[in-house]
């Protein structure tokens, strides 16, 4: 008896999935919930695992193919002993060839002989004999030949193959392409900045750090700071947690913060949900939580819905200032950057602090400028006094 191994439903907003990477081979047995395929859909990468024991008897849908929510992957065959018609096929095929394979192989050997000079010449510099090219009408190689082709640029050695690498854009980042284009071509997006002393900030982390890691088995990070500071900017300033909706503006009443996180299949925005309830403790284990299944590929459909604001922080990386491009259809992304000691002028002395330039990205069709210029210095004045933010 065969089984179909079907396209799973992944959440109601998606229709289609790409296969990305079949991790059993035809003819490879497996277990019950042994994951069989890896598919991505434009927000999440899911492996698909197998509803019972048996062998992968016949892929349906090659990788790189798109393929709907319930479409069939693949036929699961419950018998190690049947092979899949397709593999006899190729079997027969390669034993019907296997002599002209030989004659071929022996009819090249002969007519690239080479001599033992030649031969030891190719192999202690560990080249590739058929990259040479011979001057013989008989195709021999000579030790000339050789020699003319270890003297020869890099750049001439190389084929078009080898100077450009072809790859197809994942769904992942197709979709994270054109969701930016059309954040730029759709809403007004204009960014304002400033800068933040980082110093009573560094202070609190180095004094409370071993008492809070005790507590809540985490480190005190930055971007608890960051995240409270953003829910009380917004219920300050609520046309930035806003959205427009068709002709109308959409006010939200609650704080579903975005978290942007980098992956090797692209940037992510897992979302802590009713931000504006949590305690730094559990924004800290959150964060760690998303940030680690977002690497590893395994966040649900559930991690990356909603989400009214973004913060992005490319201050991880070094950046000193950026323009983030809002996120659709939230109205403004906060990017924090990396932390500098520069020299700045308090109470009319020059000191050292340790600072960090801030940029709001916003739709400027729905926030003002005094509204966004607003909401990033209460930002700026709640992160320099972070005692606002721990209730002291």
């Amino acid at each position: 008896m065969t089984v179909q191994l079907k396209v799973p439903t992944l959440g109601e907003s998606i229709t289609e999935a790409t296969v990305s990477k079949w991790l059993k081979k035809v003819g490879e047995s497996f277990d019950i919930d042994e994951p069989l395929v890896e598919i991505e859909t434009d927000k999440i990468t899911v492996e698909v695992p197998a509803p019972s024991a048996g062998i992968l008897s016949e892929i349906k849908a090659a990788e790189g193919t798109d393929i709907n929510i319930g479409g069939v992957l693949a036929i699961i065959g419950d018998s190690n002993d049947s092979k899949p018609e397709s593999q006899k096929k190729d079997e027969k095929k390669s034993n019907n060839i296997k002599t002209e394979d030989k004659a071929a192989i022996k009819i090249k050997s002969d007519s690239t002989k080479l001599s033992p000079s030649v031969k030891k010449l190719i192999e202690e510099n560990n080249l590739d004999e058929d990259s040479i090219n011979s001057k013989r009408d008989d195709g021999r190689l000579t030790k000339e030949d050789v020699l003319n082709f270890m003297n020869q640029k890099p750049s001439e050695k190389q084929s078009s193959k080898d100077r450009e690498e072809v790859v197809k854009m994942s769904k992942i980042r197709t979709t994270i392409a054109n969701r930016l284009k059309e954040a730029q071509n759709t809403a007004a997006i204009l960014s304002t900045f400033n800068e933040v002393n980082m110093t009573e900030i560094i202070k609190i982390r180095e004094s409370k750090q071993e008492d809070f890691l005790k507590r809540n088995e985490v480190k005190l990070g930055f971007m608890s700071f960051f995240v409270k500071a953003v829910v009380t900017s917004l219920q300050e300033y609520p046309a930035v947690n806003a959205e427009i909706r068709d002709d109308n503006i959409i006010y939200k009443n609650h704080f579903d913060i975005g978290i942007a996180v980098g992956t090797e299949k692209g940037l992510v925005v897992p979302v802590l949900k009713n931000a504006n309830e949590m305690t730094f403790g559990t924004i800290e284990k959150t964060i760690v939580e998303l940030s680690t299944k977002a690497k590893e590929g395994s966040l649900s459909m559930d991690d990356l819905s909603g989400g009214t604001f973004t913060i992005s922080n490319g201050g991880v990386y070094g950046s000193m200032l950026s323009t983030p491009i809002i996120n659709r259809p939230q109205s403004g992304i906060l990017g924090m950057h990396n932390i500098q000691k520069r020299a700045v002028v308090i109470n009319d002395e020059i000191v050292i602090r340790p600072m960090m330039y801030l940029a709001l990205s916003y739709d400027h069709r729905i926030i003002d400028g005094k509204e966004s210029v607003g909401f990033l210095v209460s930002i700026k004045n709640l992160l320099e006094n972070p005692s606002k933010l721990l209730g002291f």
